[in-house]
């Protein structure tokens, strides 16, 4: 497997740099905010709470340390012991700290409440955006990157960025009422305070970047390592992973990934952990600095001892809010660029979704194929070149060629799943980017060679043909009957209930014939479907199975349009109308009597295959 190198940060977000700190910040809480809105009123409320107390805290603390010394005093003057401003001092303080310990436990119990809100809708947002993107995007390796991407880190990023927000918050308030105090004793105090904390925020932010860059890079590998988990671990796989003792030889590719990502990760943590300890040192320094300083005015008499006590309080607990306040907005920085993975994701470009019209000018036109040509994203040849073909309503058409001729990629252009290059396709004399999708969909009923197994139920899986009538089990068993499904599923434990698929309990596996006689099955579950393609719906059947089943079928679509793709002639032959493609262009067309008297590539295929039988 290749090793890429990773490249430099290429969105607007990173190159902003520390700038663009809070590029996202308004969205996510707007985000959190729509998720749960008293939720996040509640937490800006506790968050403000305790910024506020801890600085009254000490305040009070020195209250007290000067009241137990002015008592002891005047005991010793006097011989009276009064406690009553002491006992009072105690009950305020503990009060406080009453009061910063259920905000404390009510900031954690919003967060964690919101914590599983939020994550449940960011993943709901990432999905409905799936739904409308268009199906060569998902055959795009770069949005796959940005799929992974988004869905790893971002779910979780939103309320991280609103948890620092509110902490900034926080911490800000707290400094500011430390500082309001501590400037009585110096102003340079708070100018200390401040800035002893900026060498290990400008290291944290740079090393935040760099991270970043390294997630950006690795994405292509990680995936690589959820499919290797996939191929090794999943029932569709593993019958070939043992058989050809694929096992040793995908554990290790996985293992040497991992070896790859994590010297990275290791290469980071060591330079962002060592310039973390040297730069901290700084700050250290200037608070036992500040130590000294404070004691020397206490012994100085500068300052009573209760004030020592407050000020050494307020300058340790205020050199953690500025280092929770930088940490709050070098990790806000960091939540800005993954968060930007997921807006990236979100703001995906897609087709324009106007309601187009539900129908053409020539009902009785049928399908018709104008010079079309059409090139996958990425790759230097066409798939289908100058294809021109007219398809009657009752009127079959079977498409034949080699694997890769471009006989699927045909039917993609149909169903408008792909848009052609070049030239245009009609239906009822409109062109088909004017119909409306949904309208267009319904008339179209198909199973493609590489039809979906779902693990749902049986007549979940039948009705998956038709969103309208999922949950109906009279059409289920219409379907089933046309779909020549309708024997096996009887005979299965629960009928039309049955679990099917072995990743829940009590699923049953189907055999390959079983599987596609339930495809055939949800095709026919769109009974307004005046249009049906069948991409090798019987490759998994014998022979007599599949004879029985077309015979069948030719009858169930003397009204329609049927479109076949097969390589078995016996079945292709009973097309009233058979075309040849070879590198996606038509070569041979007409019937099958037509083809065998032209004695062209048709013909010498149908005869290889018969001899094949004697």
């Amino acid at each position: 497997m290749a090793h890429h190198t990773p490249p430099g940060p290429p969105l607007e977000a990173t190159t902003r740099g520390f700038f663009g700190v809070f590029r996202f910040s308004r969205r996510a809480i707007e985000l959190v905010w729509v998720t749960n809105g008293r939720l996040t009123v509640a937490l800006a409320i506790l968050t403000l709470i305790a910024g506020v107390l801890p600085a009254a805290m000490a305040f009070v603390g020195a209250l007290i340390i000067d009241a137990v010394l002015e008592a002891t005093r005047v005991a010793k003057d006097t011989g009276i012991v009064s406690l009553t401003r002491v006992f009072t001092l105690v009950a305020v303080e503990a009060l406080i700290v009453a009061t910063i310990t259920g905000a404390q436990r009510g900031i954690s119990l919003c967060q964690a409440l919101l914590r599983a809100q939020l994550g449940q809708r960011v993943n709901v947002m990432i999905l409905e955006k799936a739904i409308t993107l268009e199906l060569a995007q998902f055959e795009d390796s770069e949005f796959y990157d940005k799929l992974t991407r988004a869905r790893r880190e971002a779910s979780s990023r939103p309320l991280s960025l609103v948890n620092r927000t509110f902490g900034l918050g926080q911490n800000l308030i707290s400094l500011i009422s430390y500082a309001v105090l501590l400037v009585q004793f110096s102003p340079w105090a708070v100018l200390i305070l401040v800035l002893a904390g900026l060498p290990s925020f400008v290291a944290e932010t740079r090393f935040s970047g760099q991270a970043f860059t390294l997630f950006r890079w690795r994405s292509p590998e990680t995936r690589m390592q959820i499919y290797l988990e996939t191929v090794i671990a999943r029932e569709d796989n593993v019958k070939e992973v043992k058989l050809f003792g694929l096992g040793p030889l995908l554990l290790q590719r996985y293992r040497d990934i991992f070896q790859r990502l994590y010297k990275a990760d290791r290469a980071l943590a060591i330079r962002r952990d060592g310039w973390g300890f040297v730069l901290g040192l700084i700050g250290t320094a200037a608070l036992y600095g500040a130590y000294a300083w404070i004691a020397f005015a206490a012994v100085v008499s500068r300052i009573t001892l209760g004030q020592m006590t407050m000020y050494l309080m307020l300058f340790r607990q205020g050199q953690s809010a500025v280092s929770a306040i930088l940490s709050a907005i070098g990790g806000m920085y960091e939540d800005n660029l993954y968060l930007s993975t997921l807006y990236e994701y979100l703001e995906t470009p897609v087709a324009s979704s106007d309601a187009g019209k539900k129908g053409g000018p020539k009902p009785n036109d049928g399908i018709r194929f104008e010079a079309v040509s059409f090139t996958y994203p990425g790759a230097s040849q066409a798939a289908l070149k100058e294809i021109d073909l007219h398809i009657h309503p009752g009127e079959s058409l079977a498409l034949v060629g080699e694997n890769g001729s471009g006989k699927t990629t045909l039917i993609k252009l149909l169903t408008r799943l792909y848009s052609p290059d070049q030239g245009r396709i009609l239906l009822d004399g409109m062109d088909l980017k004017d119909w409306d999708e949904e309208t267009l969909r319904q008339r179209i009923g198909v199973i493609f060679q590489d039809f979906s197994r779902y693990q749902f139920l049986v007549g979940e899986n039948i009705g998956a043909g038709d969103v309208r009538q999922f949950d109906d089990e009279n059409r289920w068993k219409d379907a089933a009957d046309k779909g020549m499904a309708d024997d096996f599923i009887e005979d299965l434990p629960s009928g039309y209930m049955t679990q099917l698929g072995k990743w829940f309990k009590d699923g049953q596996e189907l055999s390959g014939g079983q599987w596609q006689k339930i495809a055939l099955s949800r095709a026919f579950m769109r009974t307004d479907a005046d249009i049906l393609v069948l991409d090798e719906p019987t490759a998994a059947m014998d022979a007599a199975a599949e004879a029985k089943i077309f015979e069948h079928f030719r009858k169930l679509t003397q009204n329609r349009i049927a479109i076949l793709i097969s390589h078995r002639f016996s079945t292709v032959r009973m097309a009233s109308q058979i075309i040849v493609i070879e590198n996606g262009r038509i070569i041979e067309r007409g019937s099958h009597e037509e083809l065998m008297e032209l004695g062209g590539h048709y013909a010498n295929l149908f005869l290889l295959q018969a001899a094949g039988y004697k």
